[in-house]
């Protein structure tokens, strides 16, 4: 339970927005170390003290930047594997592109040596959700028998996720139906063999 509070005006919803928003895109453009509270404020015109009420230090504010942009919830289930990996994945891209993710990942990787707990951050908040919707949908599938039940559902998830990154990696981005295919791909190799 919070802290009570006094009397005053209560928090505003719209500036502690404006901070988040802010310290994502500095933490992607700027990097931890660069990124600094003074340049938060200015981006989501707060005063550095509104900042600190909100938040004790650089690392509180970053790490509630990273939970705000969290995995909540998956889209609703249909019971079509296919189509909620599909469902699970265009999120996923959509939520990356939105919070300009592919920085944020580069940032915590290239600062990883000197600020590790970016990186695990990173992972605890985004990544792990996202794998484990991707995860809870196969393992649906495998219960129905629509899988192998000897399927490396760890491999598979990674094989979901993977053409995303080479995709911007190759500079091919947006590029129509590509969730569909590497659901597809994946699903074709974990079907269990024909009679």
């Amino acid at each position: 339970m919070g802290a009570a509070r006094g009397a005053g005006r209560p928090r505003s919803a719209e500036k502690d927005q404006a901070i988040l928003r802010a310290a994502l895109e500095l933490l992607a453009s700027q990097g931890y170390v660069r990124m600094t509270l003074d340049q938060v404020a200015l981006a989501a015109g707060v005063s550095k003290s509104t900042i600190h009420l909100r938040w004790k230090s650089k690392g509180n504010l970053v790490t509630a930047a990273l939970e705000s942009i969290r995995m909540v919830q998956a889209p609703l289930a249909s019971g079509d594997t296919a189509a909620d990996l599909t469902a699970v994945l265009e999120d996923f891209a959509s939520t990356v592109t939105r919070v300009r993710g592919m920085a944020l990942i580069g940032t915590c990787l290239a600062e990883e040596a000197h600020t590790p707990e970016l990186m695990a951050m990173l992972r605890e908040r985004t990544v792990l959700p996202r794998r484990a919707l991707l995860r809870e949908v196969l393992e649906r599938a495998r219960a129905r028998g629509e899988i192998r039940a000897d399927s490396d559902l760890e491999a598979a998830v990674s094989g979901l996720l993977g053409p995303f990154y080479a995709d911007y990696m190759a500079g091919r981005t947006g590029r129509a139906g590509w969730a569909r295919q590497a659901v597809d791909l994946t699903l074709a190799g974990l079907r269990p063999p024909t009679a």
